[in-house]
């Protein structure tokens, strides 16, 4: 069979996932995360690599740290609504 198109996060990229998730579907957590970034993400636990991936919003990195790319694109969607409100619509 060949590869799956889609594969399942890893166990170890809980975190992360929790993390993106946290800024996708929180208000509060994502108000934290986008006045105090290093703070929110040590909050949750994640580790220097998986900061360093999700302060760039570095898509390649996330990804190969096990971050689902639904919650990459929507938590990149939610930070660029709470940084810059009038230049996306709210949904």
């Amino acid at each position: 069979m060949a590869d799956a198109h889609y594969r399942f996060p890893p166990a170890r990229a809980y975190r992360l996932n929790c993390c993106l998730r946290a800024i996708k579907s929180d208000p509060d957590y994502c108000a934290r995360f986008v006045a105090d970034p290093r703070a929110a993400m040590t909050e949750i636990g994640l580790d220097e690599a998986e900061q360093t991936a999700l302060s760039s919003l570095d898509r390649g990195a996330l990804a190969t740290l096990g971050a689902h790319p639904y919650l990459v694109f929507m938590a990149e969607l939610r930070l660029r609504i709470a940084r810059e409100p009038a230049t996306l619509e709210y949904f």
